[in-house]
């Protein structure tokens, strides 16, 4: 049974900031929602191309809140908010401009997502002028590319990289959108969708928590391999490990996943954390941008997990009012002055809890995989460590999937090397060119974690996926 990502009829706006309980909530169709918030965004004298991509980032932005669950996972019932401060712009009940609308009607079911993911990716975007956000999109500079003939995928790679695929006629459902609690628990012996994608959440949670044991076949099955899977995530996150997902194993599997996920895709986007100095190095508040904004929401999403009263907050490097509030209520756990700034205290207090929080997980619970892209182009001639790494990992590769060949890991990027390069690019749809950039580098680095975490595993747990369904992780 396959998973299938569809767009919602309807969606639920916040009037307001999240946590205030006076601003009502509308339910709108999705297509009025875009439309609106489109309206509200940009301008419509801008080029074509430009409005295109910029309706593309905002029916993605919004599928993200809606399919990570953002606020429902946090008791909230609505699946975003108006508030720029939060999210993007939603006037109830204004004008819509022409244009826009019929634009709108041909791009509303159509979304970005990263080659061989199923998920719509975190669009975040500004205006390019008077705000700027690290790896998003920058309104008034799509004008600029449209102007110099760019397309709108190509404005869209530019912003958020070449490794983007844009899903186009997505289906549409009138039902609860599939990251919505079913409001039924789902148990051994259940046979559906929603335990396809629970399954393969799992799955991809289980290569940062080896001991959560993988599940073969992620085929809508709620078998005993689930149960156990199930019951073990349960018990690192401290539920009730009673093998059923009900509503808050649910939402706490959702939120694991889109955290992971986002911590992948920060390191495809060169966001190194693990290489982030963590000294305190200057202050932090609201407005502050870059890869120490990134590590300290980082630490929080971390210690929240663990501490129900810290609320999360987005991975964006972008120190925002969510932001500020998890760093208020962090402080006041810790006893601090509530001044939702990370001044040096605060940052050590931050980080010594997240270093608590680590060392206190059983070793197993933990795992590695390979490393992150080094940075630069790997091609036929090299000899340095990071293609010893290479040839390590297409060599474990190699042992569960005969169209690759094995190489001798040498550290020298020669013809053979090269060899089971070009199968590998030619086995996953990759350009076949023979050298090893980010999208190669990433794609084989997902598919050795998915082996090397699974034999890195609790007894029973199944080494990694078969090679066929590598893919539909990720």
């Amino acid at each position: 049974m396959s998973l299938t990502f569809y767009i919602p009829q309807n969606i639920t706006v916040h009037l307001g900031v999240p946590d205030d309980a006076s601003a009502p909530n509308v339910t709108v169709p999705f297509v009025q929602y875009i439309k609106n918030v489109a309206s509200s965004e940009i301008y419509p004298t801008w080029p074509e191309n430009a409005i295109r991509a910029n309706i593309y980032a905002q029916v993605t932005y919004a599928l993200n809140r809606i399919f990570t669950a953002h606020y429902r996972a946090q008791g909230y019932d609505f699946d975003i908010t108006n508030s720029t401060q939060y999210d993007q712009s939603y006037v109830h009940g204004r004008d819509i401009f022409e244009n826009i609308s019929r634009l709108v009607d041909g791009l509303f079911n159509n979304y970005i997502v990263r080659k061989g993911n199923l998920d719509p990716i975190f669009a975040r975007y500004c205006n390019g002028t008077t705000s700027v956000c690290p790896g998003g999109l920058s309104q008034w500079g799509t004008v600029e590319l449209a102007n110099q003939g760019y397309s709108v995928y190509d404005i869209l790679a530019y912003y958020y990289g070449d490794d983007i695929s844009l899903v186009t006629n997505a289906p549409i459902a009138d039902m609860t959108p599939p990251m919505v609690y079913p409001e039924t628990p789902l148990r051994l012996g259940d046979s559906n969708q929603r335990v396809t994608q629970i399954q393969l959440y799992l799955n991809r949670i289980s290569r940062n928590y080896p001991a959560i044991p993988k599940i073969m076949y992620s085929d809508g099955l709620f078998d005993v391999a689930t149960e156990d899977a199930v019951k073990e995530f349960q018990k690192i996150f401290n539920l009730a490990q009673d093998g059923i997902v009900g509503k808050e194993t649910w939402y706490k599997i959702l939120f694991v996943f889109s955290t992971v996920k986002r911590l992948s895709e920060l390191d495809s986007e060169g966001v190194k954390l693990d290489l982030v100095n963590r000294q305190y190095r200057t202050e932090l508040s609201v407005g502050s941008q870059g890869v120490e904004v990134s590590l300290i929401q980082y630490f929080l999403n971390i210690v929240a997990e663990f501490n129900d009263y810290i609320p999360k907050t987005d991975i964006d490097g972008v120190y925002g009012p969510s932001t500020a509030q998890s760093v208020r209520a962090f402080q006041e756990s810790e006893g601090l002055p509530e001044t939702g700034v990370v001044d040096e205290t605060t940052w050590n207090a931050l980080y010594s809890r997240y270093i608590s929080v680590i060392a206190g997980l059983p070793s197993d619970y933990r795992g590695q995989g390979a490393a992150m892209y080094p940075g630069s182009v790997l091609r036929r001639g090299q000899n340095n460590e990071n293609v010893r790494a290479l040839q390590t990992y297409l060599n474990k590769i190699a042992e569960f999937n005969d169209a690759i060949p094995s190489v001798s890991p040498t550290g020298y990027f020669g013809q053979e090397t090269q060899r089971a390069v070009i199968a590998f690019q030619r086995a996953y749809g990759l350009p076949v060119r023979g050298v090893v950039g980010l999208s190669t580098w990433n794609a084989i680095a997902e598919l050795y974690n998915d082996i090397i975490l699974g034999e890195d595993r609790s007894p029973g747990q199944y080494p990694g996926y078969p090679l066929s369904q590598s893919q539909a992780v990720n």
